[in-house]
Parts: C-alpha cells; sequence; structure tokens
C-alpha cells in the first residue's frame, strides 16, 4: 500500500475511532467525568476526506452518540447536554463548510494541473521513437509534482545531416524556468534544421539564449549529432554523456574544455570544443541531468549511475529506463529535490 492511500485510510477512519474511544471511556469512568463534549471530535476530523454527505453522516452519529450517552450517564443537566449537542451541531456545520472550500480548491488545482500537462506537451513534445537507425526513449520526472513540470528539457530532431539532440537544465525552477526552457527549445528546433554543422547549432543556441536572458540565469545543456558510426558533442557545462557498447564496456567522453552554460557566454570563457566517439550498432547513449547523478539517499550518497548502466540492458529502451527511473527513486525513498531527465539513444 503507498503511503498516500494509507495516510486517506487512516483519514476516514479517524473520526469513527475518536468517538468510539470517547464512548468507551464515558462508560469506562461512569458518569462522574463528563467526556461527553469530546464527542465532537468525530465531526471536527471528518472533513478531511470524503464528501459533505460522509461529514453529515458523522455529524448525525455524533449527535445520537450525544444522546445516547447523556442517557447513560444520566445527565440531568439540561443545560449542559444542550450545549454539548449544540457544540456538535455547530463543528459538522463548520466541517461542511470546510468541505466546500477544499471541493472547490481541489478544482483549481486539477485545472492548474491540466493546463500544465497540456504546456508540458507543447514545451517537450514527444520524441520520435525512431529517427534513422537510432531509438529514442525519455524519461522526466519533475520535482514539483503538483504541476508535473520543470526546467529540464530535450529534443531530438532527425536533420540532414544526421540526428541531433539536445538535453538541458535550467538554472532555478517554476515559470521563469519553464519560459526559459521554451526560449532554448524553440532556438535548438529551428538552429538544428538550419545550421550546417554542430558548432554553428551551438552558437546560435548562445546568441538566442543570451538575447533572452539577464546575464545572471544561465542552461547548461549538451548537444549530440548521431551520423556516420559516430557522435559529435557540444558539451555547455553539462554532465558528461554515458555510451555504452555493445559488449557491455562503457565510456563517459569528455570534451578537453568544458564552456560556459548557455546565457554566459557574455562573460568570456572557452568556446565549446566538439568532441567525437565511435557510435555503432549495438551502442547505447545516455544523456540526462545533474538531478540524476545529484539525487542523494538518507546518507547523503550519490545516485551511482555508472554503476547502474547495466539496468538499461532490457530490450525496450522505454523500459529499460523505466527500471533505471525506479531505481533512482528506490535510492533517494521520498520526493526528488530537482528535476530529473533521461534520453536514451539506441544504434539498431
Amino acid at each position: 500500500m503507498s503511503a498516500t492511500k494509507h495516510r486517506s485510510t487512516v483519514l476516514s477512519v479517524l473520526p469513527f475511532a475518536m468517538m468510539a474511544a470517547v464512548a468507551l471511556l464515558d462508560v469506562a469512568t461512569g458518569p462522574t467525568m463528563h467526556f461527553l463534549p469530546l464527542v465532537s471530535l468525530g465531526p471536527a476530523f471528518a472533513p478531511l476526506v470524503g464528501g459533505w454527505r460522509r461529514t453529515a453522516c458523522v455529524g448525525a452519529i455524533a449527535l445520537l452518540l450525544c444522546l445516547t450517552l447523556a442517557w447513560y450517564d444520566n445527565l440531568t443537566d439540561v443545560r449542559r447536554a444542550s450545549v454539548t449537542l449544540a457544540s456538535v451541531l455547530g463543528v459538522t456545520v463548520a466541517g461542511l463548510v470546510a468541505v466546500s472550500m477544499r471541493r472547490k480548491r481541489e478544482a483549481e488545482l486539477d485545472n492548474v494541473r491540466s493546463i500544465a500537462e497540456a504546456a508540458q506537451r507543447v514545451l517537450l513534445k514527444p520524441v520520435p521513437r525512431l529517427a534513422g537507425r537510432l531509438r529514442a526513449a525519455v524519461s522526466y520526472t519533475s520535482a514539483v509534482a503538483e504541476a508535473r513540470i520543470g526546467g529540464d528539457l530535450y529534443e531530438v530532431v532527425a536533420a540532414p545531416e544526421g540526428v541531433r539532440v539536445i538535453v538541458g537544465d535550467v538554472q532555478g525552477k517554476g515559470l521563469e524556468a519553464v519560459e526559459t526552457a521554451a526560449v532554448v527549445l524553440g532556438a535548438f528546433r529551428e538552429a538544428a534544421l538550419d545550421e550546417a554543422d554542430l558548432e554553428q547549432v551551438g552558437h546560435r543556441l548562445e546568441r538566442s539564449v543570451a538575447r533572452q536572458l539577464d546575464g545572471e540565469k544561465f542552461v547548461t545543456a549538451i548537444l549530440a549529432e548521431v551520423s556516420d558510426h559516430q557522435v559529435t558533442f557540444l558539451n555547455f557545462g553539462h554532465p558528461a554523456p554515458m555510451v555504452i557498447r555493445a559488449d557491455g564496456t562503457m565510456d563517459l567522453p569528455q570534451p578537453s574544455a568544458y564552456a560556459l552554460p548557455l546565457g554566459l557566454g557574455e562573460h568570456g570563457g572557452a568556446e565549446p570544443e566538439p568532441f567525437v566517439t565511435d557510435f555503432r550498432p549495438g551502442d547505447q547513449l545516455l544523456l540526462y541531468t545533474d538531478g540524476i547523478i545529484e539525487a542523494r539517499d538518507a546518507d547523503h550518497r550519490f545516485y551511482p549511475l555508472t554503476e547502474r548502466a547495466h539496468l538499461l540492458k532490457e530490450p525496450d529502451p522505454e523500459a529499460a529506463l523505466e527500471t533505471l527511473r525506479q531505481d533512482l527513486l528506490h535510492h533517494v525513498n521520498g520526493p526528488l529535490q530537482d528535476d530529473a531527465a533521461m534520453l536514451l539513444l539506441r544504434y539498431r
């Protein structure tokens, strides 16, 4: 049973458990202690889950229980009994109002989630399963679970020069990060089809991001172009790609010098240098964001991605990525603290 389902079950039973406990306590101690007002705890907890019918039902049970215990306790003080019944009735009415407000907030949250999902479908379009001789799969987990969208980005474009890919991570979170991701993806989708080589794609991205950002924000990104049994990379301050060979060996190709992230080019620094590695049938290429390798467990140990490369051996790339994602969630044993995106390319 999941933690959410377990919590919902506990909250559903809680009002009845509270009223039962008060009744048993009243019967056990006799009429001298007057636990009768505590029956209102049942209707007080009822609005936490369920609708107005359930809350009204709990209130009716509480009123009936008050009358029964008053008769059992031989409560001759009519004023005390009336005050107790009035308190139970008042708490029940307040609970009905709370249920109405909670339902309204839940409806508003559902609308926000629907809008966020629509925005994500526009911003992060599904990658093509087949691109040339490549099979592609993607996994995306947002740290903002309520919105289901964040600042990580990815795209696969089949260009005349080869299959071009980007995976990036926008500094920050929230709507500003989403807006920046939209700028980067829009520029990449155009440049990937227009520019003759990957370096020109990178220059165009840098210009587009520099025009849009204020100089304080940035985007780490890695660009890749697969063609002629090799893959060319441009790395803008992003984690190194992981290449898993057909024989099971693994490589983390890196440039001789890393360039600054996109948006920081005006501060100087080295130009991005393309670097090349072989990519042949049976090989796999995993691009990812730092939300993967910086995820920590309860002992603050980082997720050992290189030691989990064997989890990508499943024939179906989507299933392989999901296996890796579940292993990541098991490592942190809770919600991720940062967005986590993975893009897997397989040479068929």
